[in-house]
């Protein structure tokens, strides 16, 4: 009987032993999704999309139940992953297998940054985004962004402040609501032609949009899995024209959409790699995924292209003068390096140097927003934190990683890396060390 059981002890263990690196990474995975699924119960927004086995969603929990949070038990847990993680063999692992190493490493190590917010922990602003985003904004003084503002002053028409001038030549350009629905497909449709000459999507893939009110984003894409997509878009505020091709592009094609579905088309369901199955909203995931979904604007418009399309078809659909367009985006592009303000805004209110009034005169004087629109900002900086900083500086590590490559001036290639960016599990800091 003993020698029977050393036996099959030791069977039990030569399996172990002789599992692959990637059928390891297999088993942690699925303990990843299982874990990040129980963690999601605690928070309504930690889980953007899951499209996994049902069999493995938790049930949901009562109010009550949810002031009870396991703290240490999820530690252990994601302690447990990361032990499992180091005791890979990275060497053994070809290119991708090794990208998925770091993906796995950066996501578990920001779900314990999670668990931490959760169970109460006070963190600053960058403390935050370290942890969870695999990243920080950068602090740029008041400076800085006035001289931007200085920049503006000969360029904008009419007299008053800089601010008044701003936002009376801006709102000429608001797209009228029963406009917005003829002008915003017609993005969708231009868009998706350019981005399917470059990239092959799978057959079937789509979306549906939504016109929403009173949310603290201006748009959102919510994947459903098998290829589909329901984009809603907020029009409680105004929606300037040049927001269309940003809206279209950023949650469409190729943005959140195309980066969605390639990746659960060649990691789940190419690969079988369960993690590809959740995506956490509060992890290095997001960063580039809004990183990739910004510039990829600039992807799908290069250069001129982007005036030519809009002047021609946008402005007319819009009821615009399509004379106006080079005017309208030459101030754009001053005021596009106050896109960091944003970043300052919600640094200082999360780390209690300002309040909230102190937080909508920063917006308005340093990054020309509205009443409205900065109330809104203050209002998404309440609900999602140090998120804010995926857009700019995702953006930034995206498009400094594509045009510091040999290939930069070649639209094909372009187009070829940033494909490979869709397609592959990538971490801020691994693009950074590349």
């Amino acid at each position: 009987m003993i020698l029977r059981l050393m036996i099959a002890s030791m069977l039990v263990l030569a399996s172990c032993t002789n599992k692959t690196e990637d059928e390891k990474m297999n088993s942690i995975a699925e303990d990843y999704v299982n874990l990040a699924l129980r963690i999601g119960q605690y928070d309504q927004n930690y889980i953007d999309a899951y499209y996994g086995p049902e069999s493995w969603k938790p049930i949901e929990l009562t109010e009550d139940q949810k002031t009870n949070f396991p703290t240490s038990e999820f530690l252990e847990k994601a302690d447990d992953l990361i032990d499992q993680l180091s005791e890979i063999d990275s060497a053994k692992l070809d290119e991708l297998s090794k990208l998925r190493y770091q993906y796995l490493s950066k996501q578990i190590k920001s779900m314990e940054g999670m668990i931490f917010y959760l169970s109460g922990k006070e963190m600053t602003f960058d403390e935050e985004s370290r942890l969870l985003y695999d990243a920080t904004a950068p602090s740029n003084s008041v400076q800085y962004y006035q001289s931007i503002l200085d920049s503006l002053d000969s360029e904008l028409p009419g007299e008053g402040s800089i601010y008044d001038r701003y936002n009376n030549f801006r709102n000429q350009f608001v797209v009228p609501v029963e406009k917005l629905e003829s002008v915003f497909n017609a993005a969708l449709e231009e868009s998706r032609t350019r981005t399917i000459k470059y990239i092959e999507l799978p057959a079937g893939e789509n979306f549906s949009v939504e016109y929403v009110t009173d949310k603290p984003w201006g748009a959102y894409n919510w994947y459903q899995g098998n290829y589909q997509s329901l984009i809603q878009v907020n029009k409680s505020l105004p929606i300037y024209i040049d927001r269309i091709i940003d809206l279209a592009s950023h949650e469409g094609y190729p943005g959140h959409h195309v980066y969605n579905l390639l990746l659960e088309k060649n990691l789940l369901n190419e690969k079988g790699w369960k993690e590809f199955s959740v995506y956490l909203l509060y992890s290095p995931h997001s960063l580039i995924a809004e990183g990739t979904a910004n510039f990829g604007i600039n992807i799908a418009y290069p250069d001129n292209e982007r005036i030519e399309f809009e002047s021609k078809f946008l402005f007319p659909l819009a009821g615009f003068n399509p004379a106006d367009a080079e005017k309208y985006y030459k101030i754009l592009r001053l005021t596009e390096a106050l896109d960091f303000s944003e970043n300052e805004a919600a640094r200082n209110y999360i780390d209690g140097k300002f309040d909230k009034a102190e937080t909508i005169d920063w917006l308005k004087k340093y990054s020309l927003m509205s009443q409205e629109r900065a109330e809104n900002i203050v209002r998404f900086i309440e609900t999602y934190r140090s998120y804010i900083i995926n857009y700019n500086v995702g953006k930034k590590l995206i498009k400094d990683f594509i045009e510091n490559s040999a290939a930069a001036k070649n639209k094909a290639e372009r187009w070829k890396l940033f494909e490979r960016l869709l397609s592959t599990p990538q971490t801020p800091s691994g693009l950074l060390l590349k």
